[in-house]
């Protein structure tokens, strides 16, 4: 089976039958320590951000190439070259939910030592989102969205909760490659002032957070472990109205974030 070369130097499988079964066979060679990126956009931001990405498909080569001349005109000649064109029910059985775009690839993990270099890497000037023990993968990719938009220095999530998993892979839109994506133990948390988010707190609103402070958000439901708890330096509550419960989580780390980037020069 033969391979084009691009301009940019990686290899891009030719189209046709050919080509689309020597993708299919790639993908089921790279499949089991990939990370999947689950549609158009999610491959739109990790061209842009410099993802390893190893084998990509369409169910529809011509739609996903309009797609990215519309929206994304900066990817859509690396993505003309990347894209195979698969049968659409070919692809359905490679990925356990097809997106509405039609398109997934499949791309390299960062390596773990660079992310655990720009989390703690003294003189951060931006902050870490700190997750402790999330439930919930959709509002855990949601909240690496966020954190990418704002320049983040990284995401940090404790717990069981894989934040590299599909769904919040998916939830981040594949912006987990514009910024850095660890799960740690709370011991193992880089260095820096660390502002618990908790009911009882000091309001946020008569504070500045540090360019280099850890954010802390507890889960929804059972708000901080009490590890993370001993850990904080300070705690700190959000506005909200008498008898409402809770924020949803990603909810409030843009507030949050917000609030960081109203006082801070290093902000996007």
């Amino acid at each position: 089976m033969s391979k084009a070369s691009t301009a940019d130097g990686h290899s891009g499988l030719h189209g046709g039958a050919d080509g689309a079964e020597e993708a299919v066979r790639a993908w089921r060679r790279a499949a089991d320590d990939a990370v999947l990126l689950d549609g158009f956009h999610a491959l739109k931001h990790a061209l842009r951000f410099g993802a390893d990405v190893r084998v990509a498909l369409a169910a529809d080569k011509a739609a996903a190439g309009a797609l990215a001349d519309d929206l994304a005109p900066d990817v859509a000649e690396d993505l003309a070259a990347r894209l195979v064109e698969v049968p659409g029910d070919v692809l359905r059985s490679l990925v356990p939910r097809l997106h509405p775009t039609g398109v997934a690839a499949l791309a390299g993990r960062p390596a773990r030592a660079g992310n655990l270099a720009a989390i703690g890497r003294t003189g951060r000037t931006t902050p870490v989102i700190v997750l402790d023990e999330p439930r919930n993968l959709g509002n855990a990719g949601a909240v690496i969205r966020l954190a990418a938009g704002y320049g983040a220095a990284g995401v940090v999530t404790t717990g069981s909760l894989d934040p590299w998993h599909p769904t919040v892979v998916r939830g981040g839109a594949g912006l987990h490659f514009a910024t850095a994506v660890e799960r740690l133990t709370v011991g193992e948390l880089p260095d820096g002032p660390l502002y618990a988010l908790d009911p009882e707190g000091a309001d946020i609103r008569g504070l500045t957070l540090p360019d280099d402070a850890l954010l802390a958000f507890g889960s929804e439901r059972s708000g901080l472990s009490d590890a993370l708890r001993a850990r904080a330096d300070h705690l700190v509550s959000l506005p909200m109205r008498p008898q409402v419960s809770s924020y949803n989580l990603a909810t409030s780390v843009g507030m949050t974030l917000f609030h960081w980037s109203a006082h801070s020069t290093q902000a996007p």
